[in-house]
């Protein structure tokens, strides 16, 4: 099995992350800007499991991606399955009506523009991300993908990295539960 785990937090300023991730030989990957559309299941409340599944849109290409309900609040860690969906600029809507039809509802999209780096750390690649999204605000994400056997070592990592960037005080909710409850307050 294949698991996210990861840590994120609130950042007013960018770049006292970039200017760590230097520090650290951080490689700069990408820049990009992504839009995640959203679905709720048509049988079980996605709020109330902790799951997700979204449609991802980076450009022309795209990917399905399901997340299984939390398993470890402390450092998020859920079950992941990432499937790519290929070049669907045209075909994208039909995933989305595809969706529909089975039964699944559109919740929500949360668009960002994400910038990717690549630490290594501990020996092994760790992917952070710094996000701008809309309506929510700018975010430092801390992540490795793990099996069974590397769950607990990914889940050092990334505490390690985040205290050693100086990062403190992470955010539980997602992306989209923020949006969500941002637009509850403003509407």
């Amino acid at each position: 099995m294949t698991y996210e785990i990861e840590l994120k937090f609130p950042i007013p300023d960018l770049t006292v992350v970039r200017d760590w991730l230097r520090g650290a030989n951080g490689q700069m990957l990408e820049i990009v800007d992504q839009r995640d559309d959203y679905f709720q299941h048509p049988s079980r409340d996605f709020r109330e499991t902790g799951e997700a599944l979204r449609l991802r849109h980076e450009g022309a290409a795209s990917w399905i991606t399901y997340k299984g309900p939390v398993l470890d609040r402390a450092v998020k860690t859920r079950r992941e399955i990432e499937l790519p969906l290929g070049e669907t600029a045209r075909s994208g809507p039909a995933w989305t009506e595809l969706l529909q039809l089975l039964g699944f509802q559109p919740v929500a999209s949360v668009r960002k523009r994400r910038e990717s780096w690549q630490v290594l750390w501990e020996g092994e690649p760790m992917t952070i991300a710094l996000d701008d999204v809309q309506g929510v605000g700018t975010y430092v994400e801390f992540e490795r993908i793990a099996t069974d056997d590397t769950r607990d070592l990914a889940r050092q990592a990334v505490l390690a990295a985040a205290h050693a960037a100086g990062l403190t005080t992470p955010e539980s909710r997602s992306y989209l539960r923020m949006l969500l409850e941002a637009r509850v307050v403003s509407g």
